[in-house]
């Protein structure tokens, strides 16, 4: 997949960022993964916000968009007060009618290399606790579980549990190839 290239999202693609959101959303429902993700759930102005305070990422292939993700530099309701040691990986989303399967790995590093790339030591992600299946992808990553957050809020939901994991990141010399 060497043809996969990584920008920032522009303002002007953040209805491509929902339509993405929402088809992940449809295929985890398709999946039989409830709980998760609902369509619809999130609109334009998140993604705004997100723009407004982190970064939201797109990766293409063949000038196709294949995938996104969010990176926040803090997130409070998941980890509370910490000192600014980590990136925050959000909504990692695949288009699955566009990607090879191994994009939202391919996705992973980029995000992890980004991280790195800012000097912070760690990549940290949350999880849907009652998500076996993508608590097993993050692990299988390289991920450890290394807490749980009960009741944390979502955006267009009810407050809902999460396992809090987190990774070492690469080197600074492999983050330079983002």
């Amino acid at each position: 997949m060497n043809d996969l290239h990584f920008r920032l999202a522009e303002k002007t693609e953040i209805a491509t960022l929902v339509r993405l959101r929402d088809d992940a959303a449809r295929w985890m429902l398709a999946q039989g993964i409830t709980g998760q993700w609902q369509p619809g759930q999130l609109d334009e102005d998140h993604f705004r916000r997100v723009m407004a305070s982190g970064e939201v990422w797109l990766a293409e292939a063949d000038g196709r968009v294949a995938g996104a993700w969010e990176l926040w530099w803090e997130d409070e309701d998941a980890w509370g007060p910490q000192p600014p040691v980590a990136g925050y990986v959000h909504r990692l989303m695949v288009d699955r009618s566009n990607a090879q399967p191994g994009v939202g790995r391919l996705l992973l590093r980029a995000a992890e290399r980004r991280i790195a790339a800012t000097g912070r030591a760690l990549v940290r992600l949350d999880c849907l606790s009652g998500n076996a299946r993508l608590n097993a992808y993050y692990l299988d990553a390289g991920y450890r579980a290394v807490g749980h957050k009960a009741g944390k809020p979502q955006p267009g939901g009810a407050p809902k549990s999460f396992t809090l994991l987190e990774k070492t990141c690469g080197s600074v010399a492999e983050a330079e190839q983002l």
